[in-house]
């Protein structure tokens, strides 16, 4: 990918290096990290890659411009294009800026505007506001909405208004099979749909390998992981501490006609709790937990990695598959695990190439008794 602005916008911070030595770094710095030199890495499409995006509104006298912070991190640069984000986001946000400008009701206090979209050209506009938005805000973005074939919320202080639908539809291959999710506004979605779908494969690749039992899931979120590797299992129980996701989760179930999951809204440490005994859950009450055989489970945690209980919980299964955000966290939590278990497999999946964020995934088995 070549950008006119590699070099000034700090969103790609490794716009010098060629993508290839990008992904041996980064596989290098897992390998070193987890002391695991068989990683397997899964690159990225070279742009249009990403489905999520946030500008900034620059206003200039009467022209607004797409902004982003620079790579000083001490101010901001005015974009004329981005090559990461997808084709449906491209094709419509330069259009949407000069409808903007063309609008004093549009642009007036305006301060920001998200993106987010799917492989399936569906895409939902969030813009942002430092105003109160009135009925005039409300007829123009309804006609922007057509212009464009999107859908618009807006959102100011203490006020948010969908104006169709607040969420996209997006369809994922896995494995030569078709998954279809819901995504919400507002709710977490894996930012690199082609990454995406070579993750969830490498992970249900990993789950077909341990052949009985069920699945526990920490961190679900709207079933992104859950609903390809529910086939591996008898049953699955999945838990999310947002209510929102649990919600979205059980839709995507349905509309995906799964029905070995349970979704359970639980922190990892009330999971942890709940399964050790220690305490109960009125949310638990339709589920006998001890009608469950865990042989697997799955761990996706936000960057901060593992809580002690939620390591000292999964220890005890045989299989573990553990995706990260963060490797330094990941290598810090295997420190615990591989004293219990294996690591049979690693992996690299770039789902932001261009930045030093890496995302990585670490299959285990427990040590044979």
């Amino acid at each position: 990918m070549q950008c006119k602005h590699f070099g000034f916008c700090g969103a790609c911070n490794l716009y010098n290096l060629d993508y290839e030595k990008q992904l041996q770094e980064k596989s290098k710095k897992v390998s070193e990290l987890i002391e695991y030199e068989n990683i397997t890495i899964f690159d990225s499409p070279k742009q249009n890659y990403r489905a999520r995006a946030e500008f900034r509104i620059w206003h200039d006298g009467d022209e607004c411009s797409y902004a982003m912070t620079n790579m000083d991190k001490n101010g901001v640069i005015k974009i004329q294009e981005c090559k990461m984000v997808l084709k449906p986001i491209i094709n419509r946000m330069w259009k949407l800026l000069e409808i903007i400008n063309s609008s004093e009701i549009l642009k007036r206090k305006l301060f920001g505007v998200e993106f987010l979209s799917s492989t399936l050209d569906d895409v939902l506009v969030t813009m942002l506001y430092h105003k109160k938005l009135d009925d005039d805000w409300i007829a123009q973005a309804k006609e922007l909405e057509k212009i464009l074939k999107v859908k618009i919320i807006g959102r100011s202080r203490g006020q948010k208004l969908v104006l169709s639908k607040e969420y996209i539809a997006e369809e994922l291959n896995v494995d030569n099979s078709k998954y279809r999710y819901i995504q919400y506004d507002g709710g977490f979605t894996q930012p690199n749909p082609k990454v995406n779908e070579k993750m969830i494969s490498w992970a249900k690749e990993k789950a077909s390998s341990v052949g009985y039992g069920d699945l526990l899931e920490s961190y679900c979120g709207l079933g992104n992981f859950t609903l390809p590797l529910s086939s591996c299992f008898d049953k699955v129980l999945a838990t999310e501490v947002s209510k929102k996701s649990i919600y979205n989760a059980l839709e995507n179930c349905k509309i995906n006609d799964i029905h070995n999951i349970s979704f359970i809204r639980l922190s990892s440490e009330e999971m942890s709790e709940a399964l050790s005994g220690d305490r109960e859950f009125n949310r638990l009450k339709d589920i006998n937990l001890k009608e469950f055989n865990f042989s697997c489970v799955l761990v996706d945690p936000p960057r901060a990695g593992l809580d002690s209980d939620t390591i000292n919980l999964i220890s005890k299964i045989e299989y573990i598959i553990y995706i990260s955000c963060n490797p330094q966290t990941l290598a810090r939590d295997l420190e615990t695990l591989t004293t219990t278990h294996n690591i049979l497999d690693g992996a690299v999946f770039d789902q932001f190439p261009y930045t030093n964020h890496i995302e990585s995934g670490v299959f285990l088995k427990r040590f044979s008794k």
